[in-house]
């Protein structure tokens, strides 16, 4: 039992942690002289450009930015929860409440990922000045975590919602 608990708790915590990785690195879009994030973007490594409301397309970027860290957010709210519970819940009850919000991050990140992947060419193309050498990009190592950290927190969530309390 120990080693479940030590798996899960372990599980967790790559999962926090890939949702961290891919809200802050900038790297939801490479190319060769080039890598654009939700934050910002940059060339040739000096050269970096903040994404704000000048921008076309800002609010989808922003649902993105937000979408994301309200995930990060929730996954670490759950992991409290879930240490919470171990102590206070009765033998044989579930952990539904970690389970409820460990899939709400789950689905958070999964709208991110999916407005990114379907709006970036849109918001790429209606701000030329900004994104001028990204088109012969793809994408980046960011964009894969947030779509791994989407499997990792829905079997998470999986998880909870299964696991009982025992002695």
């Amino acid at each position: 039992m120990l080693v479940l608990l030590a798996f899960i708790i372990i599980f967790h915590i790559t999962s926090a942690a890939l949702l961290f990785i891919a809200t802050i690195d900038n790297a939801w879009w490479v190319g060769e002289e080039f890598f654009a994030d939700v934050w910002r973007v940059c060339i040739n490594n000096t050269n970096c450009t903040e994404i704000d409301d000048s921008i076309q397309e800002f609010s989808t970027v922003q649902a993105v930015q937000v979408t994301m860290i309200l995930s990060t957010i929730l996954c670490c709210i759950a992991f409290l929860i879930f240490v919470l519970q171990l102590f206070r819940l009765k033998q044989g009850e579930r952990f539904v409440l970690t389970s409820i919000i460990q899939l709400m991050s789950c689905l958070c990140v999964m709208i991110a990922a999916s407005i990114y992947t379907d709006r970036r060419e849109d918001i790429h193309r209606n701000n030329s000045r900004l994104y001028a050498l990204t088109s012969d990009g793809s994408y980046g190592y960011s964009f894969v975590l947030a779509w791994v950290a989407f499997a990792f927190t829905f079997i998470s969530g999986l998880m909870y919602l299964i696991l009982r309390k025992r002695k």
